[in-house]
């Protein structure tokens, strides 16, 4: 790995404040370039130059967005996105690599790369964009609510096929390398040509290796050509369950795929814009998904709305928007065959949401607010107990039906928590269908009374 970045006058977009504090985060990944290039396993300096560029990218992130503002920029909100995927989604998940790895060459080596490659491709061209020296290429994405779902689905997916708790690192991945990456393409089409699914999945070559390599018993820690086959195989099926979740998909059919190279792989990327484009870390190693589909945003946006046909689309908008709003539940627990085996059980009929600990329970309520928490009694650190005290010390927040979730039903436990008025307890040990239909009770007499209320037609 090259052991320097260096700054170049193209990178300035000609606005002092956002070029000046580009330079001082190049200069920091330099420097923790240049611990890598001396083979010094040396935590603390890495946990300074972390901290700076966390801190560094807070602050010029906020003026960025405010020179943004103070010139009308159309592109804010996208522009606000990409950085708030860095900050809250992509620097914590490297951050917690390097933990878990001990600081380890290629931990290191994984965080530099993405540093730099989201630097460099954010500063070349989201930045450019500001000024009209180029067009963002994130103009195209799908709507949020349709990329939330894919996510899902595909969080599920590796779940389901390959036991791994995935996290998402970044809903706009750039394309940045990471690790030694296999780069696989298929292509689908129903005849037209301007209507077809391009897919690309990056595995980290580790990925593979832990996961298909095992299943089919290779000890080795390389990939080969039985392997390569075996993945393709199980990414093609991989794909046709992600793309269940588009009806119009099953008229289509699989014309090509190919293995790229990292150079090709970025020359697809560059030049057709994806409409989904993900990175994951699983613990077992990283995973990207990419899909370019124009059509979809033609297909996604619904029937026009004009004068002569204005009140009856708005009524079937909202008569469908009723009927697909499904009831909120955050199920915490720090258990992840818990936390999979309650979204299995409730998501055909909830909106289901998942936290592993007592402090990200609380910060999933207030980014979105549920209509019920199913919460672990023990949990290491922060307990059910402490976090419901948490909530209901937040006027905001004080209203959140609660249910403990526990394998602790003795009478000393539940005199506890009486005090905070949880809506009840339930053992985990029950019987799945009837978990599933004491939250259906729950739900359906909550329903009645909000009729009674006067709160629901």
């Amino acid at each position: 790995m090259d052991n320097q970045v260096l700054w170049k006058e193209e990178y300035n977009i000609g606005v002092d404040i956002i070029d000046h504090e580009h330079q001082k985060l190049f200069q920091m990944i330099n420097r923790l370039f240049a611990l890598r290039a001396e083979n010094k396993k040396n935590p603390r300096a890495y946990q300074e130059g972390i901290a700076f560029i966390k801190e560094h990218a807070m602050s010029h992130f906020e003026n960025e967005e405010l020179y943004m503002k103070s010139i009308g920029y159309k592109g804010l909100k996208m522009h606000q996105r990409l950085h708030r995927g860095f900050r809250e989604d992509t620097l914590p998940a490297l951050e917690e690599e390097l933990l878990r790895e001990d600081y380890s060459p290629s931990a290191v080596d994984h965080f530099l790369g993405v540093c730099t490659g989201w630097l460099i491709g954010h500063t070349l061209t989201e930045d450019q964009a500001i000024t009209g020296e180029k067009m963002s290429k994130w103009l195209g994405l799908l709507p949020d609510e349709e990329v939330k779902a894919m996510e899902m689905v595909i969080v599920c997916l590796i779940q389901d096929m390959f036991q791994l708790e995935a996290k998402l690192v970044s809903d706009a991945y750039g394309g940045e390398r990471f690790g030694k990456g296999i780069y696989y393409r298929l292509i689908y089409s129903a005849g037209d040509v301007d209507k077809q699914w391009e897919i690309v999945l990056v595995f980290e070559e580790k990925l593979l290796v832990n996961t298909v390599g095992k299943i089919m018993g290779i000890s080795s820690d390389k990939l080969d050509v039985m392997l390569i086959n075996a993945s393709r195989y199980v990414a093609k099926q991989f794909v046709w369950w992600v793309m269940q979740h588009f009806p119009s998909f099953k008229l289509y059919e699989m014309k090509q795929e190919n293995l790229l190279t990292y150079d090709k792989f970025k020359e697809v990327f560059t030049k057709k814009k994806p409409q989904v484009s993900f990175l994951f870390a699983t613990g077992a190693g990283y995973f990207s998904y990419c899909v370019i589909a124009p059509h979809l945003l033609e297909e996604g946006i619904g029937v026009s709305i004009g004068a002569d046909n204005a009140m009856a689309e708005i009524e079937r908008y909202l008569i469908k928007r009723e009927r697909t709003i499904k009831p909120k539940i955050l199920v915490v627990d720090d258990s992840v065959m818990i936390r999979q085996g309650m979204k299995n059980l409730l998501s055909k009929d909830y909106d289901v949401n998942v936290a592993r600990s007592g402090m990200a329970a609380i910060r999933a309520i207030t980014l979105d607010k549920p209509d019920l928490v199913m919460l672990d009694y023990e949990m290491p650190v922060c307990d059910g107990m402490h976090t419901l005290e948490m909530l209901r010390s937040e006027e905001e927040y004080a209203d959140v039906p609660v249910i403990f979730l526990t394998g602790r039903g003795d009478p000393e436990s539940v005199k506890k928590v009486l005090d905070l008025k949880p809506e009840g307890y339930m053992l985990k040990y029950l019987k799945p269908t009837e978990i599933k239909n004491r939250i259906d009770e729950y739900f359906n007499r909550k329903r009645l009374q909000d009729r009674a209320a006067g709160n629901l037609h």
